[in-house]
């Protein structure tokens, strides 16, 4: 990549981890469908589990006093069941694919029964989630926007929410790098100048947001959270439907044009 590339990259992985480090959420899924526009399904995946990496395990450490335990080991628990299962398969999702996945996770826990409430401290709702989510971790890149409306619904203050998210997610974005960096047989390299860049955007930005984050209320946090979930959702159900259809529909209009 030319050094415009990289430093435009890395102004939105600022902005990306600025918006994660607020919400605890929303940064990685728009940072995910960028570099799935400009590179290799592989390489983007890469790429985003270190810049993940490093906005989670710093947003951890700065939050690490409000850290919930033991919804993270629920979460651990499952997300081990989905690597031995993926590991088995191999499977890579080409873009389209990925991109409607993106957008349908954070209805996927909307949908459930009014009476079954997401409660992250439950070990048996704590391992099927963390199960789902690394498995969609391993075909879209992110499953943040189900973690999200998992931890929503827990009896927990914003910075708890933002603390042990941040936590989960540090082991999700870690085990897909192993996924993507040599389990799978078209594993991805990167550029150590563009990972560099990555860690230390992702470090900045998720510093700025600290601030704001304390002057926030649960109230808006909580409104606002639902808010950024569902638009940019949207935004990739549109996207990744058209991309879909795309190939057909231009392929119909050339012929139609040439007769």
């Amino acid at each position: 990549m030319t050094p415009i590339m990289i430093a435009a990259l890395g102004l939105l992985m600022v902005a990306t981890a600025f918006l994660s480090g607020l919400f605890g959420m929303a940064g990685g899924l728009i940072l995910i469908g960028v570099l799935l526009a400009l590179m290799p399904l592989p390489t983007a995946m890469v790429l985003h589990a270190i810049t993940q990496m490093a906005s989670n395990g710093w947003r951890a450490l700065l939050w690490r006093a409000h850290i919930r335990w033991r919804p993270v080991a629920n979460y651990m628990v499952g997300a081990a069941i989905a690597l031995a299962a993926w590991s088995l398969t191999r499977y890579v999702p080409d873009k389209p694919m990925a991109l409607l996945m993106l957008g349908a996770t954070p209805f996927m826990a909307r949908l459930l029964p009014a009476n079954i409430k997401p409660d992250p401290d439950q070990l048996w709702q704590g391992t099927v989630y963390g199960t789902i989510c690394m498995g969609l971790m391993l075909m879209t890149g992110v499953s943040g926007p189900l973690l999200d409306t998992f931890f929503l619904g827990g009896n927990f203050g914003r910075r708890e929410k933002v603390a042990t998210k941040a936590m989960c997610q540090l082991v999700s974005h870690f085990t897909k790098l192993i996924y993507f960096g040599g389990i799978i047989d078209q594993a991805a390299s990167l550029d150590p100048v563009l990972a560099g860049v990555a860690i230390a955007a992702s470090m900045l930005g998720t510093t700025l947001a600290r601030r704001i984050l304390e002057a926030m209320t649960d109230q808006q946090f909580i409104a606002w959270s639902n808010k950024l979930i569902t638009t940019i959702a949207c935004y990739y159900i549109a996207y990744g439907g058209w991309l879909f259809v795309r190939t057909p529909v231009l392929a119909a209009l050339t012929k139609g044009g040439l007769q």
